[in-house]
């Protein structure tokens, strides 16, 4: 089935809400990929992480659940061979477990929040999960084969063990939904936008959303007067310029290949490559995607490893490919900032989140060296014991504000699932 797509096209009805009633609530966050589903259980009336944790290799032999005590001990819970159904059962018996457990029964949890990877034009906030919100996250299969069908399952898995209980979609997809025309368009065809939907759409935008907006509660300004750049990078990465607290251009595209050099996927790259290696080599599609998404980015260039930790220390053994692949990893990151600075006619805060952002130095210092013509100064001593805290880093002088800040998407995910649920 095709859905034609215009660009006056009216997206898919969202639900504002008003809270008026103040009653904490416990939200369960489930974020289901095609072989792990993680959970997090959040108290809303302080923010509070009750219990957090993971099923990992679901649907194959030695699925295990892993969870994390109130001490920071972590534990581990053999589950043989479990699919998505019984991996999220085992997270609740776990949950309610007289020993183990924070809850009592699974009649204390009022509301579950999905990550949903992908939304197509079809969602530009969180919604309340219906018959018709099914229908249309499983049209989007096709943009994002290898999630959305696991997000569906975790929802179904959901609906069958707890069938009364309220579920929210929060779609990584939604907050781009901003972005003007002239940043989602490709320029391909037109027929293939109104007619396949190809498009940039980005993701991480859960992310984005939170950090851009809990840096301006850091520093006490007005979200709607600043031009923010915010760096999620990882093993996975995207830059995302916001402005006025909208994005209004991302590094991801139609799919999360697009943009950075990342830890397997390629990132940009010149698509004549591509037919060149597919044509030369005798390529098929599903080939060249394993390639782009799974053998390329640090890994690819270094042979050795995806890990930036793995790739940081081979660097300082003298390792040349490493170092090679960290120049291009840092200058890629490099380009966007200052592509989206121009773009937004400056830029007032830059913000680095993720694993490498929160806790990598030396890439936070190489990337904003070379971003001193705008002003960017950073107090490098401070940013080099800076590491998974929300942190200023850049000094006094700095015309741009640098700051790092530890995202929390499980979090915003139950903001907006409290929110919907009690609208």
């Amino acid at each position: 089935m095709k859905t034609k797509h215009t660009l006056t096209r009216n997206r898919i009805i969202t639900i504002t809400t008003n809270i008026k009633n103040k009653h904490t609530m416990k939200i369960l966050v489930l974020n289901c990929g095609s072989s792990s589903v993680k959970y997090k259980l959040i108290d809303t009336d302080n923010d509070s992480t009750m219990a957090e944790g993971g099923v990992e290799k679901v649907g194959i032999d030695g699925t295990f659940l892993k969870y994390k005590r109130p001490d920071g001990s972590k534990e581990i819970i053999e589950l043989g061979k479990s699919d998505h159904k019984a991996s999220v059962l085992a997270i609740l018996h776990l949950l309610t477990d007289p020993k183990e457990g924070c809850i009592k029964s699974f009649d204390e949890i009022d509301a579950v929040g999905h990550r949903v990877v992908h939304g197509a034009e079809k969602f530009n906030k969180s919604v309340l999960i219906t018959d018709e919100v099914m229908q249309q996250i499983k049209d989007c299969y096709d943009l994002a084969p290898l999630h959305n069908p696991a997000n569906v399952t975790g929802i179904e898995a959901i609906s069958s063990i707890l069938p009364d209980v309220k579920q929210v979609g929060v779609f990584d997809t939604a907050f781009h939904q901003t972005m003007p025309a002239s940043s989602f368009m490709y320029a391909l065809p037109y027929k293939y936008y109104a007619e396949d939907g190809v498009r940039r759409y980005g993701f991480h935008g859960t992310s984005h959303r939170y950090v851009s907006g809990r840096v301006c509660e850091i520093l006490g300004v007005d979200p709607a007067k600043q031009k923010i750049v915010t760096c999620h990078i990882g093993n996975g990465g995207s830059i995302t310029a916001v402005d006025g607290g909208k994005s209004v251009d991302t590094s991801m595209g139609l799919t999360p290949t697009e943009g950075l050099m990342m830890g397997t996927r390629v990132g940009d790259i010149d698509p004549g490559a591509l037919t060149y290696l597919m044509k030369r080599h005798n390529l098929t599609v599903d080939e060249l995607q394993r390639i782009i998404n799974k053998e390329s980015g640090v890994a690819g260039v270094t042979e050795m490893s995806s890990d930036m930790r793995d790739i940081e220390n081979a660097d300082k053994a003298g390792n040349e490919r490493a170092h090679l692949a960290l120049e291009m990893y840092e200058k890629r990151i490099v380009k966007y900032i200052g592509a989206y600075a121009a773009e937004m006619g400056g830029v007032d805060i830059i913000v680095f989140t993720g694993g490498v952002g929160e806790n990598q130095t030396g890439v936070r210092e190489n990337v904003c060296r070379p971003l001193k013509f705008m002003g960017v100064e950073i107090d490098t001593e401070l940013n080099s014991r800076t590491r998974s805290t929300e942190t200023v880093i850049s000094t006094p002088a700095s015309r741009v504000k640098v700051v790092v800040v530890p995202t929390d998407e499980e979090l915003m995910i139950a903001r907006d699932t409290e929110s919907i649920v009690k609208g």
